[in-house]
Parts: structure tokens; sequence; C-alpha cells
């Protein structure tokens, strides 16, 4: 690695934890989050656990929606003030804000047309088409009586089981390859590991996938 280049802390914010790694760490950081966590909690907990490391700039997965480097939206998961919150004051560096599936999706990408489905907390959604990254709200769209999300969120598994759960999943993946029609679908999320059958035409992605991302959002020429 060449000594004068910039050195990235990528966060990555979820409704169960949040994961750091910066340029250089061997080991990612997870730091617990949940339903009432907020903005002042995480920013204090990110430095004292990235104290070891250096960096210079911030790539940060939210997971809401992201416009002209700004969170508009208040998470789902997680407690309030996130879209009123001064993130580049409290870190006091140059940050790049992107959807957190997007950045997962950003990460995985291969040049193909990609849809990235993200089976956590909830349901991350997102593509990447020619270099041009597209995040997406699918999780919100209605499904059965609720949304998506409401019936493949973690929640969902665990009232109802894997087997309700997998089913939900494999009929949201052919609904949404019938209408984005992707040439790759790429699975991430910490429950997508739970799925028994993986669709021909899926991958699996890694935990790595995010960091791949967030670093790859600051190194290369993508555009949001």
């Amino acid at each position: 690695m060449e000594k004068n280049k910039k050195k990235i802390l990528v966060i990555d914010i979820g409704g169960s934890n949040v994961k750091i790694l910066a340029t250089g760490a061997q080991e990612r950081i997870k730091i617990p989050s949940g339903a009432d966590f907020k903005p002042e909690e995480m920013v204090e907990l990110v430095k004292e656990n990235a104290s070891d490391w250096e960096y210079d700039m911030i790539t940060m997965g939210f997971p809401g929606i992201v416009k002209e480097n700004r969170i508009i939206s208040e998470p789902v998961n997680l407690g309030k003030g996130w879209n009123k919150f001064d993130f580049q004051a409290a870190f006091n560096l140059p940050i790049k804000f992107i959807n957190d599936a997007a950045m997962q999706a950003l990460g995985g990408y291969e040049g193909k047309k990609l849809l990235f489905l993200g089976l956590g907390t909830g349901l991350g959604t997102a593509m990447v088409i020619h270099n041009t990254i597209l995040p997406m709200e699918g999780g919100h769209l209605p499904f059965k009586k609720k949304t998506f999300e409401e019936y493949i969120s973690k929640e969902y598994l665990a009232k109802k089981g894997p087997e309700h759960w997998e089913k939900n999943v494999q009929k949201t993946i052919k609904i949404f390859r019938r209408i984005f029609q992707p040439d790759d679908i790429l699975l991430g999320g910490g429950n997508s590991k739970l799925l028994t059958e993986v669709p021909e035409d899926c991958r699996l992605g890694t935990n790595q996938n995010a960091f791949k991302g967030g670093f790859k959002f600051w190194e290369e020429d993508f555009k949001l």
C-alpha cells in the first residue's frame, strides 16, 4: 500500500449491530445497536472502538434513504435523530453517506446488472448497473397484507420459524427477479446463510461485501 494513500473507515449501520473496519485493519469490529440506538451513541462507540486505527475519511452505510450525501429518512429499526444529526462535525472528517444495502451491492458488483437483496433485521434492496448505484426501498413495497420486509424480517423469522420465512424469501426473489430483470442476484445480510436452498441464478454474499463497497465508494468512479 502506498504511504500517501488515504485511509478509510467504513461504518455499516444495521438494526442489530454496527460493524466497522478501517483500511489495513485485519478484523471488523461489531457494536450492538437496536431499536433505541441513537446517533450520539453510535459516534461515541465508533470512536472508542476505532481508536487504534488510522483513518482520514469515512464511508457510512445507513439503513434508510440517502440523497445528495445526506440522510433523509429516520431508520425503521433504530432510535430517532439520525436525519438531523451532524456527523461531519461529530467526526470532524469528510464523510460519504450511502444506503447500507447499496454499499453491500457495490461490494459484490462484478460488472453485470446486479440486484442485491439483504436479509437482515429488515430487507435491504439495491441495484448496480453500468457502475451506477441505484438504492431502493423495495422492502417497503406492499406484499400480501403488509410489506415484503415484514414477511422476511428477523422478527418474522423468530415468530414464525425458518420454514415460513424461507418460503416468503423465495417468493420475494421470484417477484423481484421478474420486475427488475437482473443478470446477477446477490443475497446478503446475516440471515441469508439460513437459506436451505439458494436459487440457481443467485449467489450468497460475504461479510466483507459491505466493507469492500465502502472502500470502493471513495476509491473508484461510481455514480449514485
